[in-house]
């Protein structure tokens, strides 16, 4: 028989294991320590900090020798994978030397990067003219694309699809749906 020591140290070594077990899953070649401001907090004294941003790719710009990826800054989740929304921080360049295909880094795609401000460049949205924080990218993480989720909720909360075999007396088509659809590309 185990003694109540052991049984107690056991005990918790499951639980930090099943609290481990938990815990969100940082791809490695985004871990490590970066600034903590946003693209739109970033000034001339930015210059040179290492940092870590995500959001969705608005346009992919190759040239002669290097790529350009115009991001629209959004919050990382806990995994490091931008969030979706109407809340942003701005716009910033990702700029990596060689070519990356425009038909890869479509827009819309959630990408992650690390990298050094470089500089900051000027640009046009439109007719308005923007000042793109520039970016040395080290890490360019594009995330693979999330399936398309369509979810129909019964009007009743307590709907059985099968109460009409069930009480003979009251047999009409069933016309309600109830469940998830899902709908993948």
């Amino acid at each position: 028989m185990m003694s109540m020591s052991r049984v107690r140290s056991l005990l918790l070594i499951a639980a930090m294991m099943a609290l481990l077990s938990g815990c969100a899953s940082i791809p490695k070649p985004l871990a490590g320590d970066f600034a903590e401001f946003q693209p739109d907090q970033a000034t001339e004294r930015s210059i040179g900090a290492r940092v870590r941003w995500g959001g969705h790719i608005v346009d992919t710009r190759p040239v002669e020798d290097e790529t350009c990826i115009e991001i629209l800054a959004r919050d990382l989740d806990r995994n490091l994978r931008p969030l979706s929304g109407d809340h942003h921080y701005g716009r910033f360049l990702a700029c990596r030397s060689g070519f990356q295909d425009p038909a890869v880094f479509t827009r819309g795609r959630e990408i992650t990067v690390t990298g050094i401000i470089e500089e900051f460049s000027k640009g046009e949205i439109g007719e308005f003219s923007y000042r793109y924080p520039r970016l040395d990218a080290m890490t360019l993480y594009l995330w693979p694309i999330r399936p398309d989720v369509v979810t129909v909720y019964h009007p009743y909360p307590y709907f059985d699809p099968w109460w009409h075999y069930r009480h003979p007396y009251h047999r009409h088509p069933r016309t309600r749906v109830s469940g998830t659809v899902i709908i993948t590309r």
